[in-house]
Protein backbone atom coordinates (compact mmCIF):
# COMPACT_ATOMS: atom_id res chain seq x y z
CA UNK A 1 0.00 0.00 0.00
CA UNK A 2 2.56 2.52 -1.16
CA UNK A 3 1.71 6.22 -1.17
CA UNK A 4 1.49 7.45 -4.75
CA UNK A 5 3.69 10.28 -6.10
CA UNK A 6 5.58 11.22 -2.96
CA UNK A 7 7.69 13.90 -4.59
CA UNK A 8 7.81 17.57 -3.78
CA UNK A 9 7.09 20.28 -6.36
CA UNK A 10 10.76 20.63 -7.13
CA UNK A 11 11.09 16.94 -7.95
CA UNK A 12 13.16 16.08 -4.87
CA UNK A 13 12.50 13.66 -2.08
CA UNK A 14 10.07 14.55 0.67
CA UNK A 15 11.26 15.03 4.24
CA UNK A 16 10.05 12.69 6.97
CA UNK A 17 7.63 15.39 8.16
CA UNK A 18 6.21 15.62 4.64
CA UNK A 19 5.94 11.83 4.46
CA UNK A 20 4.06 11.72 7.78
CA UNK A 21 1.73 14.43 6.49
CA UNK A 22 1.17 12.72 3.14
CA UNK A 23 0.59 9.35 4.84
CA UNK A 24 -2.29 10.76 6.89
CA UNK A 25 -0.79 9.81 10.25
CA UNK A 26 -2.87 10.93 13.23
CA UNK A 27 -3.06 9.98 16.89
CA UNK A 28 -4.15 6.35 16.75
CA UNK A 29 -6.24 6.69 19.90
CA UNK A 30 -8.10 9.54 21.54
CA UNK A 31 -8.97 12.64 19.53
CA UNK A 32 -6.84 11.87 16.46
CA UNK A 33 -4.61 14.97 16.33
CA UNK A 34 -2.62 15.22 13.05
CA UNK A 35 0.87 13.94 13.81
CA UNK A 36 2.70 16.14 11.31
CA UNK A 37 1.53 19.21 13.23
CA UNK A 38 2.54 17.73 16.58
CA UNK A 39 6.03 16.88 15.30
CA UNK A 40 6.50 20.39 13.89
CA UNK A 41 6.96 21.63 17.47
CA UNK A 42 10.38 21.61 19.10
CA UNK A 43 10.54 19.64 22.33
CA UNK A 44 13.03 18.52 24.96
CA UNK A 45 11.32 15.17 25.38
CA UNK A 46 9.30 12.93 23.14
CA UNK A 47 7.21 10.41 25.04
CA UNK A 48 5.76 7.13 23.82
CA UNK A 49 2.43 6.41 25.47
CA UNK A 50 2.36 2.64 25.84
CA UNK A 51 0.31 2.70 29.04
CA UNK A 52 -2.97 1.58 27.46
CA UNK A 53 -4.71 2.13 30.78
CA UNK A 54 -8.28 1.48 29.61
CA UNK A 55 -9.44 -1.92 30.93
CA UNK A 56 -9.74 -4.81 28.44
CA UNK A 57 -7.88 -3.09 25.57
CA UNK A 58 -4.77 -4.89 24.30
CA UNK A 59 -3.58 -3.17 21.11
CA UNK A 60 -0.48 -1.24 22.19
CA UNK A 61 1.05 -3.90 24.42
CA UNK A 62 0.82 -6.46 21.61
CA UNK A 63 2.16 -4.12 18.93
CA UNK A 64 5.21 -3.39 21.08
CA UNK A 65 5.78 -7.15 21.46
CA UNK A 66 5.26 -7.96 17.77
CA UNK A 67 6.90 -4.93 16.10
CA UNK A 68 9.46 -3.57 18.59
CA UNK A 69 12.05 -2.56 15.97
CA UNK A 70 9.56 -0.72 13.78
CA UNK A 71 8.01 1.11 16.75
CA UNK A 72 11.39 2.04 18.20
CA UNK A 73 12.63 3.29 14.81
CA UNK A 74 9.45 5.27 14.22
CA UNK A 75 9.67 6.72 17.72
CA UNK A 76 13.33 7.62 17.32
CA UNK A 77 12.65 9.29 13.97
CA UNK A 78 9.81 11.30 15.50
CA UNK A 79 12.05 12.36 18.36
CA UNK A 80 14.83 13.51 16.05
CA UNK A 81 12.26 15.40 13.99
CA UNK A 82 11.01 17.24 17.08
CA UNK A 83 14.58 18.01 18.19
CA UNK A 84 14.14 16.06 21.41
CA UNK A 85 17.08 15.47 23.71
CA UNK A 86 15.57 12.25 25.04
CA UNK A 87 12.93 9.75 23.92
CA UNK A 88 11.10 8.03 26.79
CA UNK A 89 8.87 4.98 26.42
CA UNK A 90 6.19 4.72 29.12
CA UNK A 91 4.85 1.21 29.67
CA UNK A 92 3.36 -0.48 32.70
CA UNK A 93 5.90 -2.52 34.64
CA UNK A 94 3.52 -5.48 34.75
CA UNK A 95 4.25 -6.14 31.05
CA UNK A 96 7.63 -7.63 31.96
CA UNK A 97 8.21 -9.51 28.70
CA UNK A 98 7.48 -6.45 26.57
CA UNK A 99 9.68 -4.24 28.76
CA UNK A 100 12.51 -6.75 28.39
CA UNK A 101 12.04 -6.97 24.62
CA UNK A 102 12.05 -3.20 24.17
CA UNK A 103 15.20 -2.75 26.25
CA UNK A 104 16.95 -5.52 24.33
CA UNK A 105 16.01 -4.09 20.93
CA UNK A 106 16.94 -0.51 21.91
CA UNK A 107 20.38 -1.80 22.82
CA UNK A 108 20.66 -3.89 19.63
CA UNK A 109 19.72 -0.84 17.52
CA UNK A 110 22.38 1.26 19.24
CA UNK A 111 19.89 3.77 20.64
CA UNK A 112 20.46 3.53 24.39
CA UNK A 113 21.82 7.10 24.52
CA UNK A 114 18.56 8.46 23.11
CA UNK A 115 15.70 6.02 23.76
CA UNK A 116 14.87 4.79 27.24
CA UNK A 117 12.12 2.60 28.73
CA UNK A 118 10.52 3.81 31.96
CA UNK A 119 8.04 1.66 33.83
CA UNK A 120 4.66 2.95 34.98
CA UNK A 121 2.46 1.85 37.87
CA UNK A 122 -0.61 -0.19 37.02
CA UNK A 123 -3.03 2.62 37.82
CA UNK A 124 -5.78 4.49 35.99
CA UNK A 125 -5.43 6.80 34.08
CA UNK A 126 -1.72 6.21 33.47
CA UNK A 127 -2.31 6.88 29.77
CA UNK A 128 -3.70 10.38 30.27
CA UNK A 129 -1.23 12.67 28.49
CA UNK A 130 -0.75 14.98 31.46
CA UNK A 131 -0.39 12.11 33.91
CA UNK A 132 2.13 10.45 31.59
CA UNK A 133 4.17 13.66 31.29
CA UNK A 134 4.43 13.89 35.08
CA UNK A 135 5.25 10.21 35.59
CA UNK A 136 8.02 10.23 32.97
CA UNK A 137 9.52 13.70 33.41
CA UNK A 138 8.33 15.06 36.76
CA UNK A 139 6.85 18.09 34.98
CA UNK A 140 3.26 19.25 35.43
CA UNK A 141 1.42 20.54 32.38
CA UNK A 142 -0.28 23.83 33.39
CA UNK A 143 -4.05 24.18 33.64
CA UNK A 144 -5.61 24.33 30.21
CA UNK A 145 -2.24 23.47 28.69
CA UNK A 146 -0.80 20.72 26.53
CA UNK A 147 2.45 18.73 26.88
CA UNK A 148 4.47 21.02 24.60
CA UNK A 149 4.02 23.77 27.19
CA UNK A 150 6.49 21.85 29.35
CA UNK A 151 8.72 20.77 26.49
CA UNK A 152 7.09 17.42 25.72
CA UNK A 153 5.49 15.78 22.69
CA UNK A 154 3.45 12.60 23.21
CA UNK A 155 2.59 9.90 20.66
CA UNK A 156 1.32 6.36 21.19
CA UNK A 157 2.70 3.01 20.08
CA UNK A 158 0.53 2.57 17.00
CA UNK A 159 1.26 6.12 15.90
CA UNK A 160 5.00 5.39 16.16
CA UNK A 161 4.44 2.29 14.01
CA UNK A 162 2.59 4.40 11.45
CA UNK A 163 5.42 6.95 11.43
CA UNK A 164 7.81 4.12 10.59
CA UNK A 165 5.46 2.97 7.82
CA UNK A 166 5.27 6.56 6.51
CA UNK A 167 9.08 6.62 6.28
CA UNK A 168 8.69 3.53 4.06
CA UNK A 169 6.09 5.46 1.98
CA UNK A 170 3.07 3.57 3.31
CA UNK A 171 -0.17 5.41 4.01
CA UNK A 172 -2.40 4.74 7.02
CA UNK A 173 -5.01 2.39 5.60
CA UNK A 174 -5.40 -0.20 8.37
CA UNK A 175 -6.32 -0.14 12.04
CA UNK A 176 -5.65 -2.45 14.98
CA UNK A 177 -8.69 -3.07 17.20
CA UNK A 178 -9.32 -5.12 20.35
CA UNK A 179 -12.70 -6.85 20.48
CA UNK A 180 -13.50 -7.67 24.11
CA UNK A 181 -16.31 -8.07 26.62
CA UNK A 182 -18.95 -10.70 27.30
CA UNK A 183 -18.27 -12.65 24.10
CA UNK A 184 -17.15 -16.13 22.95
CA UNK A 185 -14.00 -14.87 21.17
CA UNK A 186 -11.78 -12.08 22.53
CA UNK A 187 -9.20 -10.99 20.01
CA UNK A 188 -7.19 -8.15 18.49
CA UNK A 189 -7.24 -7.74 14.72
CA UNK A 190 -6.01 -5.53 11.88
CA UNK A 191 -8.76 -4.33 9.53
CA UNK A 192 -9.06 -1.82 6.66
CA UNK A 193 -10.05 1.71 7.64
CA UNK A 194 -13.71 2.20 6.70
CA UNK A 195 -14.75 -1.38 7.43
CA UNK A 196 -18.38 -1.57 8.62
CA UNK A 197 -18.35 -2.03 12.39
CA UNK A 198 -20.85 -4.87 12.24
CA UNK A 199 -18.36 -6.97 10.27
CA UNK A 200 -15.71 -6.41 12.94
CA UNK A 201 -18.15 -7.08 15.77
CA UNK A 202 -19.16 -10.45 14.28
CA UNK A 203 -15.57 -11.63 14.72
CA UNK A 204 -16.54 -11.93 18.40
CA UNK A 205 -18.60 -15.02 17.63
CA UNK A 206 -21.91 -13.18 18.09
CA UNK A 207 -24.24 -12.88 15.11
CA UNK A 208 -27.26 -11.06 16.59
CA UNK A 209 -26.66 -8.01 18.77
CA UNK A 210 -30.27 -7.49 19.83
CA UNK A 211 -29.38 -8.20 23.47
CA UNK A 212 -26.01 -6.41 23.42
CA UNK A 213 -24.61 -2.90 23.53
CA UNK A 214 -21.20 -1.90 22.24
CA UNK A 215 -18.79 0.59 23.79
CA UNK A 216 -16.71 2.32 21.10
CA UNK A 217 -13.37 2.54 22.88
CA UNK A 218 -12.49 1.62 26.45
CA UNK A 219 -14.97 0.95 29.27
CA UNK A 220 -14.09 4.19 31.04
CA UNK A 221 -14.13 6.84 28.32
CA UNK A 222 -15.76 5.14 25.36
CA UNK A 223 -19.38 6.02 24.50
CA UNK A 224 -22.06 3.42 23.89
CA UNK A 225 -22.71 3.16 20.16
CA UNK A 226 -26.18 4.38 19.25
CA UNK A 227 -26.23 2.35 16.05
CA UNK A 228 -24.27 -0.52 14.53
CA UNK A 229 -24.21 1.46 11.27
CA UNK A 230 -20.77 2.90 11.90
CA UNK A 231 -17.36 2.43 10.32
CA UNK A 232 -13.79 1.91 11.48
CA UNK A 233 -11.68 5.07 11.60
CA UNK A 234 -7.97 5.62 12.12
CA UNK A 235 -8.61 6.21 15.82
CA UNK A 236 -10.88 3.23 16.55
CA UNK A 237 -9.11 1.42 19.39
CA UNK A 238 -11.47 -1.11 20.92
CA UNK A 239 -14.99 -2.48 20.85
CA UNK A 240 -16.31 -3.70 24.20
CA UNK A 241 -19.45 -5.83 23.84
CA UNK A 242 -21.67 -6.23 26.92
CA UNK A 243 -25.21 -7.36 27.64
CA UNK A 244 -27.63 -4.44 27.68
CA UNK A 245 -28.47 -5.09 31.33
CA UNK A 246 -24.83 -4.82 32.45
CA UNK A 247 -24.51 -2.05 35.10
CA UNK A 248 -21.82 -0.28 33.09
CA UNK A 249 -24.10 0.01 30.06
CA UNK A 250 -26.91 1.33 32.24
CA UNK A 251 -24.59 3.93 33.75
CA UNK A 252 -23.28 5.04 30.37
CA UNK A 253 -26.74 5.35 28.85
CA UNK A 254 -28.13 7.54 31.65
CA UNK A 255 -29.42 10.77 30.10
CA UNK A 256 -28.16 14.16 31.24
CA UNK A 257 -31.56 15.01 32.65
CA UNK A 258 -31.64 11.78 34.65
CA UNK A 259 -28.13 12.44 35.90
CA UNK A 260 -29.09 15.96 37.03
CA UNK A 261 -31.97 14.59 39.08
CA UNK A 262 -29.83 11.93 40.72
CA UNK A 263 -27.05 14.43 41.40
CA UNK A 264 -29.31 16.33 43.81
CA UNK A 265 -28.39 13.60 46.32
CA UNK A 266 -24.79 14.85 46.47
CA UNK A 267 -23.54 14.88 50.08
CA UNK A 268 -20.39 16.89 49.32
CA UNK A 269 -18.11 14.12 50.55
CA UNK A 270 -15.52 15.31 47.95
CA UNK A 271 -14.32 11.80 47.02
CA UNK A 272 -14.71 12.80 43.35
CA UNK A 273 -12.23 15.61 43.93
CA UNK A 274 -9.83 13.67 46.15
CA UNK A 275 -9.32 11.01 43.47
CA UNK A 276 -9.45 13.32 40.42
CA UNK A 277 -6.21 12.84 38.41
CA UNK A 278 -6.02 16.49 37.36
CA UNK A 279 -6.68 17.75 40.91
CA UNK A 280 -3.93 15.45 42.18
CA UNK A 281 -1.53 17.04 39.67
CA UNK A 282 -2.19 20.38 41.35
CA UNK A 283 -4.92 21.76 39.08
CA UNK A 284 -7.91 23.58 40.55
CA UNK A 285 -10.48 21.08 39.27
CA UNK A 286 -12.87 20.23 42.09
CA UNK A 287 -15.88 18.21 40.88
CA UNK A 288 -17.68 18.32 44.25
CA UNK A 289 -17.80 22.12 44.06
CA UNK A 290 -19.30 21.95 40.58
CA UNK A 291 -22.00 19.62 41.89
CA UNK A 292 -22.73 22.33 44.47
CA UNK A 293 -22.96 24.98 41.73
CA UNK A 294 -25.62 23.02 39.84
CA UNK A 295 -27.63 21.85 42.82
CA UNK A 296 -27.86 25.30 44.36
CA UNK A 297 -28.01 27.32 41.12
CA UNK A 298 -24.91 29.31 41.98
CA UNK A 299 -23.93 31.88 39.35
CA UNK A 300 -20.21 32.53 39.91
CA UNK A 301 -18.98 32.17 36.34
CA UNK A 302 -15.30 32.39 37.22
CA UNK A 303 -15.45 29.34 39.47
CA UNK A 304 -17.46 27.37 36.94
CA UNK A 305 -14.80 27.65 34.25
CA UNK A 306 -12.79 24.97 36.04
CA UNK A 307 -14.99 22.40 34.23
CA UNK A 308 -12.88 23.08 31.12
CA UNK A 309 -10.00 21.34 32.93
CA UNK A 310 -11.86 18.00 33.04
CA UNK A 311 -10.12 15.25 31.03
CA UNK A 312 -13.32 13.15 30.83
CA UNK A 313 -11.46 10.20 32.39
CA UNK A 314 -14.75 9.24 34.11
CA UNK A 315 -13.05 8.12 37.32
CA UNK A 316 -15.33 10.32 39.41
CA UNK A 317 -18.45 8.83 37.83
CA UNK A 318 -17.53 5.16 37.53
CA UNK A 319 -15.31 4.66 40.58
CA UNK A 320 -14.98 7.47 43.10
CA UNK A 321 -18.53 8.45 44.07
CA UNK A 322 -19.74 6.18 46.91
CA UNK A 323 -23.42 6.64 45.99
CA UNK A 324 -23.18 6.43 42.21
CA UNK A 325 -23.67 10.05 41.16
CA UNK A 326 -22.56 11.66 37.87
CA UNK A 327 -19.93 14.40 38.43
CA UNK A 328 -18.48 14.12 34.91
CA UNK A 329 -21.93 14.53 33.37
CA UNK A 330 -22.36 17.59 35.54
CA UNK A 331 -19.13 18.99 34.07
CA UNK A 332 -20.53 18.43 30.58
CA UNK A 333 -23.76 20.21 31.51
CA UNK A 334 -21.98 23.24 32.98
CA UNK A 335 -19.49 23.40 30.12
CA UNK A 336 -22.32 23.52 27.59
CA UNK A 337 -23.96 26.36 29.53
CA UNK A 338 -20.68 28.30 29.55
CA UNK A 339 -20.17 27.75 25.82
CA UNK A 340 -23.66 29.11 25.15
CA UNK A 341 -22.70 32.25 27.08
CA UNK A 342 -19.32 32.41 25.28
CA UNK A 343 -17.48 32.08 28.59
CA UNK A 344 -14.12 30.32 28.31
CA UNK A 345 -11.45 29.26 30.75
CA UNK A 346 -8.62 31.78 30.99
CA UNK A 347 -5.26 30.33 31.92
CA UNK A 348 -3.22 32.18 34.52
CA UNK A 349 0.55 31.71 34.06
CA UNK A 350 1.88 29.84 37.06
CA UNK A 351 3.72 26.66 37.96
CA UNK A 352 1.99 23.65 39.44
CA UNK A 353 3.03 21.08 41.99
CA UNK A 354 1.26 17.74 42.52
CA UNK A 355 -0.68 17.28 45.77
CA UNK A 356 1.44 15.73 48.50
CA UNK A 357 -0.90 12.76 48.90
CA UNK A 358 -1.11 11.97 45.19
CA UNK A 359 0.86 8.72 45.30
CA UNK A 360 -1.54 7.33 47.91
CA UNK A 361 -4.64 8.10 45.87
CA UNK A 362 -3.77 6.43 42.58
CA UNK A 363 -6.48 3.95 41.55
CA UNK A 364 -5.12 0.42 40.92
CA UNK A 365 -6.35 -1.06 37.64
CA UNK A 366 -7.49 -4.29 39.31
CA UNK A 367 -9.73 -2.41 41.73
CA UNK A 368 -11.15 -0.37 38.88
CA UNK A 369 -11.91 -3.47 36.80
CA UNK A 370 -13.66 -5.07 39.78
CA UNK A 371 -15.73 -1.93 40.43
CA UNK A 372 -16.82 -1.88 36.78
CA UNK A 373 -18.05 -5.47 37.01
CA UNK A 374 -15.53 -6.60 34.39
CA UNK A 375 -13.21 -8.79 36.48
CA UNK A 376 -14.34 -12.04 34.83
CA UNK A 377 -13.96 -10.46 31.39
CA UNK A 378 -10.44 -9.10 31.92
CA UNK A 379 -8.77 -11.77 29.80
CA UNK A 380 -6.29 -11.89 26.91
CA UNK A 381 -7.41 -10.76 23.46
CA UNK A 382 -4.60 -12.21 21.33
CA UNK A 383 -3.54 -10.71 18.04
CA UNK A 384 -5.24 -12.84 15.40
CA UNK A 385 -4.38 -12.96 11.71
CA UNK A 386 -7.81 -12.63 10.11
CA UNK A 387 -8.25 -11.40 6.55
CA UNK A 388 -11.36 -9.24 6.75
CA UNK A 389 -12.29 -8.12 3.23
CA UNK A 390 -15.35 -5.83 3.31
CA UNK A 391 -17.19 -5.44 0.02
CA UNK A 392 -17.54 -1.69 0.60
CA UNK A 393 -15.54 0.62 2.88
CA UNK A 394 -16.79 4.00 4.08
CA UNK A 395 -13.83 6.24 4.82
CA UNK A 396 -14.78 9.25 6.91
CA UNK A 397 -13.62 12.63 5.67
CA UNK A 398 -13.39 13.78 9.29
CA UNK A 399 -11.75 11.22 11.55
CA UNK A 400 -9.22 13.58 13.05
CA UNK A 401 -8.93 16.96 14.76
CA UNK A 402 -9.37 19.75 12.22
CA UNK A 403 -11.16 20.30 8.92
CA UNK A 404 -12.62 17.39 6.93
CA UNK A 405 -10.54 16.11 4.04
CA UNK A 406 -11.51 17.36 0.57
CA UNK A 407 -12.18 14.55 -1.96
CA UNK A 408 -9.70 14.35 -4.84
CA UNK A 409 -11.60 11.50 -6.53
CA UNK A 410 -14.95 11.30 -8.29
CA UNK A 411 -17.70 8.70 -8.33
CA UNK A 412 -16.75 6.07 -10.90
CA UNK A 413 -12.99 6.50 -10.44
CA UNK A 414 -10.93 3.37 -9.88
CA UNK A 415 -8.50 3.65 -6.95
CA UNK A 416 -5.73 1.43 -5.63
CA UNK A 417 -5.18 0.65 -1.97
CA UNK A 418 -2.98 3.38 -0.51
CA UNK A 419 -4.00 6.00 -3.08
CA UNK A 420 -4.82 9.51 -1.86
CA UNK A 421 -8.59 10.12 -1.94
CA UNK A 422 -8.91 13.16 0.34
CA UNK A 423 -6.50 16.06 0.87
CA UNK A 424 -6.05 18.58 3.66
CA UNK A 425 -7.87 21.87 2.91
CA UNK A 426 -5.54 24.75 2.11
CA UNK A 427 -4.15 26.53 5.19
CA UNK A 428 -6.12 24.27 7.55
CA UNK A 429 -5.46 21.81 10.32
CA UNK A 430 -6.36 18.37 9.02
CA UNK A 431 -5.20 14.99 7.74
CA UNK A 432 -5.14 13.22 4.40
CA UNK A 433 -7.15 10.05 3.83
CA UNK A 434 -6.35 7.13 1.53
CA UNK A 435 -8.13 4.20 -0.08
CA UNK A 436 -7.93 1.16 2.18
CA UNK A 437 -8.91 -1.25 -0.59
CA UNK A 438 -8.65 -1.30 -4.38
CA UNK A 439 -11.94 -0.68 -6.13
CA UNK A 440 -14.39 1.84 -7.54
CA UNK A 441 -15.49 5.04 -5.81
CA UNK A 442 -19.27 4.94 -5.33
CA UNK A 443 -19.82 7.95 -3.06
CA UNK A 444 -18.02 11.21 -2.23
CA UNK A 445 -20.80 13.37 -0.82
CA UNK A 446 -21.82 13.77 2.82
CA UNK A 447 -19.45 12.43 5.48
CA UNK A 448 -17.75 9.54 3.64
CA UNK A 449 -15.89 8.47 0.56
CA UNK A 450 -17.16 4.98 -0.22
CA UNK A 451 -15.23 2.43 -2.27
CA UNK A 452 -16.58 -0.88 -3.62
CA UNK A 453 -13.99 -3.64 -3.76
CA UNK A 454 -12.79 -5.01 -7.10
CA UNK A 455 -14.53 -8.29 -7.90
Amino acid sequence: MKIASLRDKGGGKLSLLDLVREAGVIGAGGAGFPTHVKLSAKAEYILLNGAECEPLLRVDQQLMALYPDEIIKGFEAAGRLAGAEKALIGIKGKHKDVVSTLKERIDALGLTDFVEVRELKDAYPAGDEQVLVYELTGRVVPEGGIPIHVGCVVINSETALNIYHASMKRAVTEKYITIAGDIPKRLTVKVPVGTPMIEVLRLSGIESFADYSVIDGGPMMGPVMRSMEAYVTKKTKGLVILKKQHPLIKRKTTSLEQAKRVNKSCEQCRMCTDLCPRYLLGHNLQPHKMMRVTNYSLQDAEDQTMVYLCSQCNLCELFSCPIGLFPKSNHQYLKQKLIEKNIRYTAVPTSFEPRKNREYRLVPSKRLVAKLGLHHLDQPAPMTDISLEPEVVYIAKSQHVGAPAIPVVLVGDHVDAGQLIGKIPENSLGAAIHASISGTVIETENAYIAIRRDQ
